[in-house]
């Protein structure tokens, strides 16, 4: 509107514009695959997600690509949130979620999940025969969790093994030959190792927090929950619970919850499942840890190496600068007895007496090298220099 009230018509191509840039940024691009393995691609913002999985915006903002969060599995009521890495999933009873990112190694954790969830839903379903059934009689959130957990360790240990390949023979190298290349060689080498290092250790202590925790663990049964919830809805005459219900004691009756109690009070206590799970890769991302930290240690001990090398050269310089100073007193004094007999003085041995020319010149030398005998030995004595 103008200053005199008339209205002022807005460009149609700018509102255009700017409803596309706001709608880019609320919107994000998922991958949902379900436990038949089919691949969808969902092109919704955050809140269509955070309905459709039950969980908070601080949750799903861990999940945010432009972001910065530490590695972490959180357990919620119907989703684990994961962020591992470059793995951003959001794991479901029925399905996960995954960012549509545009890294490389996503590609492969994606095939994996629709090669791998299908099996246990056969098994589940009933279609195989008793040994697959008891192969894949996981739950499907911990099928998906083992998927992304053996993703990621593997993904660790591989660069691990690209970084102990690189390493150890650039270490030997600078021992052999310390120069400005090598020394450059192995300073990127060490970055590079400080940087994996902190990776794999918030790994680690991500699922060793989780190990420490029966209740974390706990939370992570997304299925029993849901049975849970259903057999207790089964036994109650009130109206069916909704996700989109704004709390759950207004559908669910005090009976039906005191059965809810019942059926799961003994099965909330019992996480051996997931504790296995979670033990062998735990085990993997220590074992990873343990390489790494064995090559810091051959590193300092490399280190060490060099700064006694270093040092053994420097004392062989402070030695040869002891020899020459020493040498460099004996010369001069030998040079003060020549200018003193050089200076034009007359002198009454001039005349007829050049004999002693010889005897001077026997006697000053003899006494300068027996003096620069006498300064040498007594350094070794002291031990300033080396035998």
């Amino acid at each position: 509107m103008s200053p005199d009230g008339e209205l002022i018509p807005v460009d149609s191509s700018s509102a255009v514009v700017a409803t596309k840039r706001k709608t880019s940024q609320s919107s994000r691009s998922w991958i949902s695959i379900d436990a038949t393995g089919e691949k969808t691609v969902l092109d919704v913002d955050k809140y269509v997600i955070m309905h459709r999985v039950q969980i908070h915006a601080r949750d799903l903002r861990i999940l945010d690509p432009n972001l910065f969060y530490p590695s972490a599995i959180l357990g919620r009521e119907r989703a684990i949130v994961l962020n591992l890495e470059y793995i951003k999933a959001i794991i479901t009873a029925e399905e996960v979620l995954i960012r549509d990112s545009s890294d490389e190694n996503v590609i492969p954790v994606l095939e994996e999940f629709q090669r791998r969830l299908p099996v246990g839903n056969e098994a589940h379903g009933g279609h195989g025969d008793g040994d697959v059934g008891e192969e894949d009689e996981s739950p499907f959130e911990f099928r998906a969790l083992e998927v992304a957990l053996e993703a990621i360790c593997s993904f660790l240990a591989a660069r691990t093994t690209e970084l102990e390949k690189s390493a150890y023979p650039a270490l030997d190298e600078l021992t052999l030959k310390i120069s400005s290349r090598n020394l450059e060689r192995v300073r990127k080498l060490k970055s590079a190792m400080t940087r994996l290092t902190a990776r794999v250790q918030k790994v680690r202590d991500e699922l060793e927090q989780l190990l420490d925790d029966d209740g974390d663990m706990a939370d992570l049964y997304l299925t029993r929950k849901l049975v849970g919830v259903s057999s207790s809805l089964s036994v109650s005459d009130e109206p069916i619970w909704y996700p989109t219900s704004p709390t759950i004691g207004s559908k669910i009756s005090r009976a039906s919850r005191v059965s809810l109690a019942t059926i799961r009070g003994d099965d909330e206590n019992d996480v051996e499942e997931v504790e296995m799970l979670l033990e062998a890769y735990f085990m993997q991302i220590d074992s990873t840890l343990n390489k790494l930290n064995e090559l810091r240690e051959y590193i300092d001990d490399t280190e060490d190496y060099i700064n006694i090398q270093l040092d053994n050269h420097r004392n062989q310089l402070i030695q040869l600068e002891l020899m020459l100073s020493s040498g460099t007193v004996c010369v001069s004094m030998y040079s003060m007895i020549a200018g003193i007999f050089g200076m034009n003085i007359p002198y009454t041995w001039n005349h007829d007496h050049g004999y002693i020319f010889k005897w001077v010149v026997s006697l000053t030398g003899t006494f300068c090298a027996v003096l620069f005998v006498i300064i040498l030995s007594y350094a070794r004595f002291r031990g300033l220099i080396g035998s």
